[in-house]
């Protein structure tokens, strides 16, 4: 893929993105290896035709994947805002931990060892609290000289040295200050674990506790330097992404090829007129190009992720697609159950106060669990069937109307199971709907004005809008990373060469 063309039009573009993000809204290298390698092209009637990809050595190859870990990092720190640094412990049972169980307590015991020896031999101890005074010195703040001096000055490893050597050393004292510091650098969550260790009076498990709580520390500290990053990296990161993807593009020529099927499949779509749009735009607008690339990313919450391969240039939001996918099946199926409710009561639990939610709370729950490969659908629509009725009987007697005859009973109850089926009328009308607002949404992202919510979407309103903003957050960043490799693909696709804007 060709890099910009001037300096003059790279700083437009970066002035573009500055400006579209300030009015926008823990993946392992192993894992992208595997998305990668899953998602490798294969022939296919609709893929575009690739170059050859070049001879690369492994020293390129490794360089390209330790980019492209560093780009799925940042994005996730960018993206996630719940996202942070977690301590690694290897599995239960695994030869890993028996590996490290086996030389901590070797450690340990040797430690132990030296110290009940006369005199006692405090090698090891000076180690450990050499270890322990470099953590201490890394949660130093440039700017905090006084602290690093005291420490400094404390912990004096050939003055310990000396002392010990001459049976002066008291390593209780020693102890005392490195927990006197800890707890001033500590964040408040860690005052408790270090309130401990002053109570712990035998050297061995104090310092096995001093080390416990240091990595906590370590772990807080890090996330602390996340949060922290996360305002500066999102300046950075539309740049650093695509950048990274371009160095990628330039070592494996085809990975853009499913990213171009599916704005070739979707625009083939918009054109034959099904969508609202294709068939009153001109075939070489940029408003049927703007068209194409919504719909494109509405197409990816209905993806089956089994049998079609991903748009590469998507890969790192893929389980973020997928998790909103389940979220709207769920909401979809939940207001298609409460508007076969409403529609079959009527006025008479029209307003109810407090009853739509009850419904709505009893439904979520009994299909909490729709995509675990457990979930039975019999049982749990009949068993919704069951207790909306008996909430129903409930309330229409408290408000002095008749209740509902068996026969209304058991149709009511025959269509909320009817509302299982992906085919069902109900179920059709209410997806549509939701698929509408969506689609306006990323459609006014842009002006930050919400669109007006189809008919029978109320009662799942403020799930849907939250799920409308975090679709909108994620489809903003993404055109702002890959819009040069975007508008050159519609560009491909639509106008055969002409501007188009994206």
């Amino acid at each position: 893929m060709p890099k910009e063309s001037n300096k003059s039009s790279k700083e437009e573009q970066n002035k573009m993105d500055k400006d579209e993000m300030e009015n926008s809204a823990e993946p392992s290298e192993e894992m992208i290896g595997k998305r990668m390698r899953r998602n490798t092209p294969s022939p296919h009637r609709l893929t575009p035709q690739s170059s050859p990809p070049r001879f690369v050595s492994v020293e390129e190859l490794m360089e390209t994947a330790k980019g492209v870990t560093n780009m799925a990092l940042a994005h996730e720190i960018v993206l996630n805002s719940a996202f942070q640094v977690k301590p690694f412990e290897p599995e239960e049972g695994s030869l890993e931990k028996q590996v490290k169980e086996i030389m901590h307590k070797a450690f340990w015991d040797c430690l132990v060892a030296e110290l009940s020896e006369n005199p006692p031999s405090y090698s090891h101890a000076i180690k450990l609290v050499g270890d322990i005074k470099e953590t201490l010195l890394s949660f130093l703040l440039p700017g905090q000289s006084r602290l690093r001096g005291q420490i400094e000055e404390a912990l004096d490893l050939s003055l310990i040295q000396q002392e010990a050597e001459n049976c002066a050393l008291d390593i209780s004292k020693v102890a005392r200050f490195i927990i006197d510091m800890m707890a001033t650098f500590c964040a408040p969550c860690r005052d408790k674990d270090v309130k401990n260790l002053r109570e712990i009076t035998e050297i061995v498990p104090l310092f096995k506790s001093i080390f416990a709580v240091l990595d906590k520390m370590k772990i807080d500290m890090a996330n602390f330097a996340v949060s922290s990053l996360r305002p500066h990296l999102l300046q950075q990161s539309v740049e650093y992404e695509r950048n990274k993807f371009q160095e990628f593009l330039e070592k494996q020529p085809n990975a853009l090829d499913f990213t171009k099927k599916w704005l070739q499949d979707t625009a083939d779509y918009v054109n034959r007129g099904k969508v609202e749009g294709g068939a009153t735009c001109t075939p070489y607008s940029s408003q049927l190009a703007l068209t194409v690339h919504n719909h494109a990313y509405l197409r990816l919450l209905k993806w089956d992720h089994d049998a079609e391969s991903f748009p590469e240039t998507l890969l790192m939001d893929q389980s973020r697609f997928q998790e909103m996918k389940q979220e709207l099946e769920q909401l979809a199926l939940v207001a298609s159950v409460l508007l076969i409710v409403y529609n079959s009561a009527g006025e008479a639990i029209s307003g109810l106060p407090g009853l739509m939610e009850r419904l709505k709370k009893t439904i979520k729950i009994l299909v909490s669990e729709m995509h675990t490969p457990s979930f039975k659908d019999d049982e749990p629509f009949a068993a919704i069937g069951e207790k909306l009725c008996m909430e129903l009987r409930g309330c229409l007697s408290q408000h002095g109307f008749l209740p509902f005859s068996p026969d209304r009973e058991s149709t009511l109850k025959g269509q909320i199971v009817a509302a299982k089926l992906a085919d069902n009328p109900i179920r059709k009308v209410i997806d549509s709907r939701i698929q509408t607002y969506l689609l306006g949404f990323l459609d006014t992202c842009t002006n930050r004005c919400s669109p007006p919510l189809p008919g029978g979407l109320t009662p799942i309103s403020k799930e849907l809008e939250e799920i409308a903003v975090k679709l909108g957050r994620l489809v903003t960043f993404n055109k702002l990373v890959y819009s040069p490799f975007y508008k050159k693909i519609l560009q491909e696709i639509l106008i055969r060469g002409e501007n188009v804007d994206v």
